[in-house]
């Protein structure tokens, strides 16, 4: 399908999405053959397709989708229920990127805007919905993740977010989760949308060491950043101790300043340990904030649910485990409440190495 065929059958989606209500209705099938709860979904099979050729490196784990991710959280979270700030879930991030990029929360984001912009002109979508559509689906690459709502018909952005609206990991914890409130996220909200740090590599924090990883088991979508971030650390990975970091349990792995404090804070400590060997906690809490998230800014009553276009991903086996050489002695335990039963594993404690691709 050429590339203005596929833009203008969009066009006509978007078009159909204004006339279409919250009511379940027939499943249809599609001229590719696909099935869809909503005739107007058709056009974005051949966009989620282009996508996992054109971005994610044919339906990869990788540091896109991992970015993809991330470029979602950045682009949304510019917003305040109390209004004076962005447009939410806008897709403003890719098409003022010169003006976000900027932004010091925002380091690191630039090459994945850079790739996601070869990609959107081909789309025909809005850059709202071209951002959380790759957003959802690059997350789905990755074993173990939840299937990502996705809601089509976001209208084009019309500013840039402002700066400052980015929780960075030299923040406290007290403005971490003031910042979530202002946009409407509750403190075992942000605990759940932290879940992201599974799949995560830090880039800009220590530049020496681009794509250090936050956990040993980063191409999947796993408890195991919950665990590792709990663990006594006694090194850097880097060129450190660099803002926004502190140390780590293992060689090659980056803990951030604000995953640590959030884990030790007594108002997210519980929330923090209830996500360790729970992979349906994880599952269900992280894909409820991402849907709320997602539409941040936008009228939901205009969008159409299109989330049985996004890719099922695969199954994570599980259960976790302590890395090689830890046990329960090395866990820096915030919660009062009993700590989940972790298996041990034999051995010298591993090496990391960073994303490829980072």
């Amino acid at each position: 399908m050429s590339f203005a065929r596929l833009a203008f059958i969009v066009s006509v989606a978007l078009g159909g999405v204004q006339l279409a209500n919250a009511a379940l209705t027939k499943r249809v099938t599609c001229d590719d053959g696909n099935v869809t709860a909503n005739k107007a979904c058709c056009a974005l099979f051949p966009v989620v397709s282009l996508l996992q050729e054109q971005l994610f490196d044919g339906s990869e784990c990788g540091e896109e989708a991992h970015s993809a991710l991330r470029l979602s959280f950045h682009d949304a979270i510019g917003f305040s229920v109390n209004g004076g700030k962005g447009g939410g879930a806008d897709g403003s991030i890719l098409i003022f990127n010169t003006t976000e990029t900027g932004f010091h929360a925002n380091g690191g984001i630039d090459d994945i805007t850079a790739d996601q912009w070869k990609v959107f002109p081909q789309t025909g979508l809005s850059a709202g919905d071209f951002v959380h559509l790759a957003a959802a689906v690059g997350t789905a690459n990755c074993p173990g993740a939840p299937r990502l709502q996705f809601m089509f018909g976001r209208p084009p952005p019309v500013a840039a977010a402002p700066d400052f609206t980015v929780p960075e990991p030299t923040d406290s914890v007290t403005d971490i989760l003031a910042r979530f409130a202002d946009a409407g996220f509750s403190p075992e909200e942000v605990i759940a949308l932290l879940s992201s740090h599974t799949i995560a590599a830090a880039d800009v924090v220590d530049p020496s060491i681009p794509g250090t990883p936050f956990d040993s088991t980063v191409g999947t979508f796993d408890t195991q950043v919950f665990l590792e971030v709990l663990l006594k650390g006694t090194l850097f990975p880097g060129n450190g101790p660099q803002p926004g970091e502190v140390e780590s349990p293992l060689a090659g792995e980056m803990r951030l300043q604000s995953d640590f404090e959030l884990s030790q804070d007594p108002r997210t400590a519980c929330f923090w340990q209830q996500m360790i060997n729970d992979q349906t906690r994880m599952q269900s809490q992280f894909k409820a904030a991402m849907a709320k998230l997602q539409v941040l800014g936008q009228d939901t009553s205009k969008l159409i649910d299109c989330s049985d276009v996004v890719p099922q991903p695969a199954t994570f086996s599980g259960p976790i485990s302590f890395p090689a050489s830890f046990s329960q002695s090395d866990v820096q335990q915030a919660c009062s409440s009993a700590f989940p039963a972790i298996s041990t594993v034999a051995g010298p404690a591993p090496t990391l190495a960073p994303v490829p691709g980072s």
